[in-house]
């Protein structure tokens, strides 16, 4: 289970790690939202230096409407587990998100009141 971080505004926050294709491990922060369906969506220029292999791009469904979207097959350790996902890369994305996705093979468990924010 990794805790996670509250946001000034709410947000959700969790310090995952990309694996590069040398296998070293790069710690970012990510934002959850709930609202992406997918695994993970990155700005196209996090992509330098991680050698991450594209599988195509797809046409995906944003709040600003369709949007055509490059699609990498990423490695990313989260909660010590090492996970290999497709991974949605967009010029448009200012966040690294994790989508719900997640939230089909991890729980999640949020009480503002309390503090508490895990994943895993």
């Amino acid at each position: 289970m990794i805790q996670g971080i509250f946001g000034n505004e709410g947000q959700l926050f969790f310090e995952i790690e990309f694996i590069n294709g040398d296998g070293l491990n790069l710690p970012v922060d990510a934002l959850l939202d709930t609202g992406f369906t997918g695994f993970m969506a990155i700005n196209e220029q996090d992509l330098d230096g991680l050698d991450w292999l594209f599988v195509r791009q797809e046409i995906l469904r944003t709040a600003q409407g369709e949007t055509n979207f490059n699609i990498y097959l990423g490695k990313v350790l989260l909660d010590g587990q090492e996970y290999e996902i497709p991974v949605c890369a967009g010029d448009e994305i200012t966040e690294i998100l994790l989508g719900s996705e997640w939230l089909k093979i991890l729980p999640l468990v949020v009480n503002f009141q309390a503090g508490i924010l895990n994943l895993g």
